[in-house]
């Protein structure tokens, strides 16, 4: 399960009306039909993030159903381990596309949410970092660690820019997760072991390990608190 599932799946149990986005329609709408088998409230809304004409979709339909919008998990993101390479060696197609999905994407959407947003009085918005956006620890992915670095730019930037309005905006930075993303390196047993030994608390993490923080700051409970990058990492970034 990729931490975008869980966090969906997480909202809707705690009460939330869950729009869940995705490329993948087949993903999407299982999701979605399993909440809803649960008496909880979903849908899915195909959207490629990187696509204004995508995104202006989503959030039309998302406002739509359901009046407006509170919060914001923005969570759409791709790792092309393959095709990602040091800068001298990296293809602008391959720079372009994951930017267009990692960081383009989140600023679409982060756009077009600050309009409920504004016109409702306030919300919150979550982004997801990365380690690899705050120091050189993947020196072979350029334009990932480059995208999850304009992430929490971006982050800063929005939480000073719109706290008089009442819309706070976070940003969650994971370290080494067992999730699909991550299958390309974890899938070996002698690379897993050391990834797992990097890190402090001794296990790599889950998705359920972010699915509280999400809704911590999605909530009332955190309502002092915007402009910060929330490390959930296992104390990786701290050695």
């Amino acid at each position: 399960m990729g931490l975008g599932r869980a966090a969906a799946s997480r909202f809707a149990e705690e009460g939330a009306s869950v729009v869940a986005a995705d490329t993948n329609e087949a993903d999407g709408t299982k999701l979605a039909e399993e909440l809803k088998s649960r008496g909880l409230e979903a849908m899915f809304v195909h959207t490629d993030v990187s696509q204004e004409c995508a995104v202006k979709t989503l959030f039309g339909q998302a406002v739509a159903r359901y009046g407006k919008i509170d919060v914001l998990y923005n969570n759409a993101a791709i790792l092309l381990a393959d095709r990602d390479r040091p800068v001298h060696e990296i293809s602008l197609e391959t720079w372009d596309y994951v930017m267009g999905v990692n960081l383009r994407g989140a600023f679409l959407c982060a756009k077009y949410a600050l309009s409920s947003m504004l016109s409702n009085g306030g919300g919150s918005i979550i982004f997801l970092g990365s380690p690899t956006g705050l120091v050189g620890c993947a020196p072979a992915l350029t334009a990932y660690s480059t995208s999850k670095a304009g992430i929490m730019g971006l982050t800063r930037v929005m939480a000073a820019a719109y706290a008089r309005d009442r819309i706070r905006v976070n940003s969650i930075v994971p370290g080494t997760m067992d999730t699909p993303m991550n299958n390309y390196i974890l899938t070996d047993p002698e690379a897993r072991e050391k990834y797992r030994e990097a890190v402090p608390l001794g296990r790599l993490g889950t998705p359920q390990d972010i699915e509280g923080l999400a809704v911590f700051l999605a909530s009332d409970e955190s309502a002092y608190c915007t402009g910060g990058l929330y490390m959930c990492d296992g104390g990786l970034t701290a050695v």
